[in-house]
């Protein structure tokens, strides 16, 4: 009984402490406006549009920008830590105490399968970083963290959360096609927000710093879709009435809150 009250506390805890750290997501995001100017480009006039992604909505290409950029840097990172813990599985000594942990998460994911795999990497990550602002840690408006860097300082913000737990699915054996980093506008509290996105039996199931349960991503309450990053790049969420068109020129909005 007090192991589940314990359980919905920290939920509750972690809901609560999370939204001032996200909400300054939005002001550090409007650097990447979204223009036709070429700040961040679209596939042009002709994207190719696909719909196996999270939220059953159509994508376009990003090809350029600020956010694509921010990516390609984050992905380099996770890259030269990825030599980190192949050493550290190697050899046990010396590793980093970071990578300890993170190889601890990633075990203890790799050894279930399916749902109960998703879950334990999503408490796992939820309860091994304190929420802070890229502010407050690191004097920026916008600083993206690589999974060893966040665990070492044991801090971060949204998308520091999403970004580890986006390894470490794919650390633990789950297919990169079925991996999606999302930003989503929270339309109650008007903040951008990061999650990952697993697709678990054809449903892409949600895996949120604000809460430990898993939800499916139809079930995200008040949320704008707005990008999905993986080991492709960039896409942008087509709005729906794009997502069921056919060959549809798409002009870039002039910009987005993001």
């Amino acid at each position: 009984m007090f192991g589940k009250f314990a359980v919905r506390g920290i939920a509750v805890l972690l809901f609560f402490l999370l939204l001032p750290v996200c909400g300054g997501m939005s002001q550090a995001f409007a650097q990447y406006q979204i223009n036709v100017d070429g700040d961040a480009l679209i596939q042009s006039p002709v994207p190719a549009l696909t719909v196996a992604e999270p939220f059953g909505l159509a994508t376009m290409p990003v090809i350029g920008g600020g956010l694509l950029a921010k990516w390609d840097g984050v992905t380099g990172e996770i890259r030269a830590e990825s030599d980190v813990l192949a050493r550290c599985r190697a050899h046990a000594s010396p590793c980093p105490a970071a990578a300890q942990k993170f190889l601890a998460v990633i075990a203890e994911g790799r050894a279930h399968q399916g749902r109960a795999r998703l879950g334990l990497i999503n408490r796992a990550i939820n309860l091994a970083i304190a929420p802070m602002s890229d502010l407050a840690q690191w004097g920026v408006p916008d600083h993206w963290s690589a999974p060893l860097e966040t665990l070492t300082t044991g801090r971060g913000d949204c998308e520091d959360y999403a970004i580890a737990k986006y390894v470490a699915l794919l650390e633990a054996g789950v297919a990169a096609d079925d991996v999606r980093l999302v930003i989503v506008h929270d339309l109650a509290f008007e903040q951008d927000h990061a999650v990952v996105a697993a697709r678990l039996d054809g449903k892409w199931m949600m895996l949120d710093n604000r809460r430990l349960v898993l939800l499916q991503d139809v079930d995200m309450p008040g949320v704008q879709p707005l990008f999905v990053l993986d080991d492709s790049g960039v896409k942008q969420f087509a709005p729906p009435d794009v997502a069921g068109a056919d060959n549809m020129p798409v002009a870039a909005p002039g910009s987005v809150d993001f």
